[in-house]
């Protein structure tokens, strides 16, 4: 035993069953490494070694390894001693451990110690913010008829006292527009109502992932779906991306799920053709691969129908289809649903229960009205003319301003759009400088996983008229002008 980690670790362990015991060595040697005592690029005694001076079984200490790589502590690679990972210290503890140690501070879980790692930033300042993506104008909301939904759902079912966690009513009502909208196929019965479409995820990652599992997530892609992921625990693996979106080509690795935009692809906006769509199907229904299609906006389309989605081309029953109404109504109505395939709606629905993640029952009975009487699809048709004009003036005004700097792909639907920088730009001081006077872009880097391969900003244009788009360019040609001046 090399002397470092025997000065280190405590080697002796009480007898007790081998679940424990890893435990124990888990913790003694994460705490090692969170110390600084086991430093970066130490290399770790075999699994053989380490069981001969802890005197348990090498299984035993295998799973402990295996933990400690799970959660990033440890690099493991086949057919070499475990390695300390780069992991920065102050970090770590404070997500380890709530107060001092040694004096009965509190730990947290795996799972939040995971989330509080995530890059995602939520501001809630009470302001929105050009060009923040994902927002819609409230302020084309027709809300004078959604109170009135609102009143007389509240009034029905205090007089009633029906209570249901998926609204029959909701069901049957968003079932009927998705059939219409969105060619899905399926029945009332296996739409799940959740509180958003992120809570939808993380249902669906956590009936479906155990640690340790694999998962695929599109690189770049949606940030949310990657904490929610590896909170899990899964093993995430950003996927390139090709002119059709996920490229299956020479892959050999088996995922447990795998996470898409195939109808409007976040953040590049590429649609997937029909080719890749039924590669992808034949792919899970291959190997038993689940995959969750997030919808997430693409009730805006601006050039012809929108596409069927990819649920309604499943025929084994693999595609979890999610969406969202916080996009197409206003951010505040935070319900999402998901589409879950037969065999699974009374799992989901016991877990639904047990996790608390229920509507309450006057917003769904609100929404059922709302959308059975037409109001829905009325403001989604209006909404649509009016991003269609909001995207052009967003794209010309950038090209009149920054054009030479930033290059632009109109998308054909949706609320927001890409626009690329120069090889060799730094996207997210550039989104730091941005902020410094008042707008938010989001840095097209930080949606990757793995190896990172353009630099660009990701910008909303939905929730803001003509004058503020205007306005908000010329603030950001500013920014950009001034960072070439400092060159």
């Amino acid at each position: 035993m090399p002397s470092l980690l025997s000065g280190t670790i405590d080697l002796k362990f009480a007898p007790q069953d081998s679940g424990r015991l890893t435990r124990q060595i888990t913790d003694r040697l994460r705490a090692a490494i969170l110390s600084g005592a086991l430093p970066q690029g130490y290399r770790l005694p075999s699994s053989r070694v380490l069981a001969e001076d802890f005197k348990v079984a090498r299984n035993t200490v295998s799973s402990a390894i295996d933990q400690l790589a799970v959660e990033g502590y440890v690099v493991v690679v086949h057919g070499r001693r475990p390695v300390v990972a780069a992991v920065e210290k102050t970090q770590l503890i404070a997500g380890d451990v709530l107060g001092h140690p040694g004096s009965g501070a509190m730990r947290i879980s795996h799972w939040a110690r995971q989330v509080s790692r995530s890059d995602r930033h939520f501001t809630n300042d009470g302001r929105s913010r050009p060009f923040a993506p994902g927002l819609a104008d409230a302020r084309e909301f027709p809300h004078e008829i959604w109170a009135r939904c609102l009143r007389r759902a509240a009034r029905s079912r205090y007089l009633s006292g029906h209570a249901g966690v998926n609204h029959p009513a909701l069901r049957t009502a968003l079932l009927r527009h998705l059939v219409e909208h969105r060619g899905v196929k399926a029945d009332a019965r296996r739409l799940i109502i959740t509180s958003s479409a992120q809570a939808a995820i993380e249902l669906i990652s956590r009936v479906i992932l155990n640690a340790g599992d694999l998962a695929w997530i599109e690189s770049p892609g949606y940030g949310g779906a990657r904490t929610v992921l590896e909170a899990t625990g899964a093993r995430v693996k950003g996927i390139p991306l090709d002119g059709s979106g996920l490229r299956l080509a020479g892959r050999t690795d088996r995922p447990r799920l795998i996470f898409c935009t195939p109808s409007h692809q976040y953040p590049t906006g590429r649609l997937m053709p029909i080719a890749r769509r039924q590669e992808l199907l034949a792919f899970a229904t291959e190997i038993g691969t689940a995959i969750i299609e997030d919808d997430y906006d693409s009730e805006f389309h601006f050039d012809g129908r929108p596409v069927v989605a990819l649920q309604g081309l499943d025929t084994a029953g693999h595609v979890f289809y999610v969406g969202t109404f916080s996009k197409s109504m206003l951010p505040d109505i935070r319900v999402g649903y998901a589409i879950v395939p037969d065999g699974l709606v009374e799992t989901f629905e016991k877990v639904q229960r047990h996790t608390s993640q229920v509507v309450t029952g006057a917003t769904q009975g609100a929404l059922a009205e709302f959308i059975a009487d037409g109001d829905y699809a009325t403001h989604i048709r209006r909404m649509t003319r009016i991003y269609r004009s909001r995207r052009d003036r967003l794209t010309h005004a950038l090209a009149s301003v920054v054009g030479e700097r930033l290059a632009i792909t109109p998308p054909a639907g949706g609320m927001q759009l890409l626009a690329r920088l120069e090889p060799g730009s730094d996207d997210c001081r550039l989104a730091a400088d941005l902020a410094m006077v008042g707008m938010m872009a989001r840095p097209l880097s930080r949606h990757f996983t793995g190896r990172i391969t353009e630099q660009g900003l990701f910008l909303g244009f939905a929730a803001w008229d003509d004058s503020e788009i205007d306005a908000g360019v010329d603030l950001l040609g500013t920014v950009i002008a001034a960072k070439l001046r400092d060159r």
